[in-house]
This record gives C-alpha cells, structure tokens and sequence, in this order.
C-alpha cells in the first residue's frame, strides 16, 4: 500500500522507501521527471546561534491529515502525477534528515514549482514543533520550542 503522506518517527521511513513507492503505482508510467527536497539540520539558527540538536513533535493525526491534503491539492495541478510528503520526528543531529518531499510529474518544467510549493505549505500549515538545543558564542547551552512555521 502506498503512503503518499505523513509524519514518521526518525529511522522508520527512508528516501528511498519514498522512492520506491512511487516508482510502484501505476500512474507512474505518465512521469517523466521526479523532482526531490531533503530538508536538513543545519548548523546555526538564522540568529546565528549553534544548533546542538533538534527535537521534533507533531500533532500526529492533524499532521498526517494536512500532509495528504496539500498532496492531494497539488496533484490537481497540471503535469503533475503524484506529490509526496514525509516529515521525520524525533532527536535529530547536525546534518541529518528531517523531510522528503517528493514531485513526480510528466515534464522538469512542471515539477519544480509544485516541489517549491509543497515545501513552503509543509512549512506554514503543518502542525510541527521544533525544540532548538543551541549553544551561545561562549558555549552556553539553552533550548526552546519554535513552530515550523515560524523557523523559516
């Protein structure tokens, strides 16, 4: 069975399970061009301090019930085949994983504008929260919670 979207404890949904998923449905015969964002830990916030760690948390059912309808909606577009978006939850490090987002679509030209879209909806109507653990320039470390919407 096809997950076309939703939340996932880190370590139990990888990009190429994503991938692979798409690959296996029958409307993917009509793509011609699949399309990928990997959302990232980066290292500093965009204050410039450094990120230690990051802790993410979602509202489960709301998340997984947005995530398939911002798919849903951009499949409607036209070009496009299928739109997958997966958001890891956990205790994440510098460097590793936190989403893939996935655009299959029957031309390059028709994927990249429904990726850029798919991203910035994730961000803004997801109920994702976000713990920084940071570090100050003198290495004091503190932690707060930011709602993704608001870390972009």
């Amino acid at each position: 069975m096809e997950t076309r979207a939703g939340v996932h404890e880190k370590g139990r949904f990888s990009l190429l399970e994503m991938i692979k998923s798409a690959k296996n449905q029958p409307y993917f015969k009509k793509a011609g061009a699949i399309a990928l964002f990997i959302g990232l830990v980066r290292e500093e916030t965009l204050k410039g301090e450094k990120v230690q760690k990051l802790r993410l948390e979602a509202y489960e059912e709301k998340a997984n019930e947005v995530l398939a309808s911002i798919c849903s909606d951009l499949e409607k577009r036209q070009g496009i085949v299928a739109v997958q978006i997966h958001h890891l939850l956990g205790e994440f490090r510098v460097g590793e994983d936190l989403v893939y987002v996935l655009v299959a679509g029957s031309h390059r030209k028709d994927v990249f504008p429904v990726l850029e879209e798919a991203v910035e909806r994730y961000k803004k109507e997801v109920p994702i929260f976000k713990k920084e653990y940071i570090a100050d320039e003198k290495g004091k470390a503190t932690s707060y919670w930011v709602t993704e919407h608001k870390a972009q």
